[in-house]
């Protein structure tokens, strides 16, 4: 039996993951290291300093993977989806069977927490059919809590509701019919510029707690080229930007 922990690591600030997280990567035998190619090699290397500054000596043994990338030639995004994740859960089979390990405590350090916006648990699923497996999720920091956090806003308004979205959400259907307030996440172009900006106020941010945490906030009219601007840069810089954004309607 495999013990496959997820363990949530916020933005990947080592001063963002929780007591259990600690303790839970202290306890594996092997950490899982997702290797995403030419480009973001970053992501990898936050990882192995979260492992550097917070796991005991010796401790687990760090396994790199190749991170298999989603096929554009298949039709229909969730068939693509669903494909690159069955390849993915392939690929984590193949590296644990190939540590000859059994009965073993695994760990993956998944950005923010398993649960939100994130396909971890769906690929651990998908494991579990191949291989036994038993699932542990340690919750981490999410990039929303770290983004109203930075900005010093509540998320809601009082007694108001909060819509979690994506980017493609909001550039296919518009703003979510009867709300105040809405998260994005995942959206990869800056999809604000597609919303009717009058009422709509914005609190953007990129790299969230980490070094190059870059925050801009204001009236939609006025701050979503500068925000467009700013992430295109950003993205040219790092080869890879994370941003989410929270907006309401006055």
């Amino acid at each position: 039996m495999i013990d496959l922990l997820l363990v949530g690591i916020g933005s990947g600030n080592p001063d963002h993951l929780t007591l259990q997280a600690i303790k839970a990567l202290n306890s594996a035998d092997l950490i899982l290291i997702p290797e995403k190619g030419k480009g973001k090699e970053d992501l990898a290397d936050m990882r192995r300093v979260i492992c550097s500054d917070l796991l005991d000596k010796p401790g687990p043994r760090l396994v790199s993977f190749d991170l298999p990338v989603r096929n554009p030639a298949t039709p229909g995004y969730k068939a693509r989806v669903s494909d690159w994740h069955d390849a993915i859960a392939e690929v984590w089979k193949d590296t644990i069977l190939a540590e000859n390990v059994q009965d073993a405590r695994v760990a993956l350090l998944v950005w923010g927490d398993p649960s939100l916006y994130d396909s971890t648990l769906r690929i651990a699923e998908r494991l579990g059919r191949v291989m036994p497996v038993r699932v542990t999720v340690i919750p981490g920091l999410t990039s929303l809590q770290v983004l109203t956090a930075l900005h010093a806003i509540p998320l809601n308004e009082v007694g108001a509701p909060v819509t979690i979205t994506t980017g493609r959400r909001l550039r296919d259907g518009g703003w979510p019919e009867g709300a105040t307030n809405v998260a994005v996440m995942l959206d990869g172009e800056a999809s604000f510029q597609s919303l009717d900006p009058a009422g709509l106020h914005i609190w953007w941010g990129a790299f969230v707690g980490m070094p190059d945490q870059t925050l801009i906030e204001g009236p939609l009219a006025e701050v979503a080229t500068r925000i467009a601007d700013t992430r295109t840069e950003l993205r040219e810089a790092h080869g890879w930007v994370m941003d989410i954004y929270l907006l309401r309607r006055a």
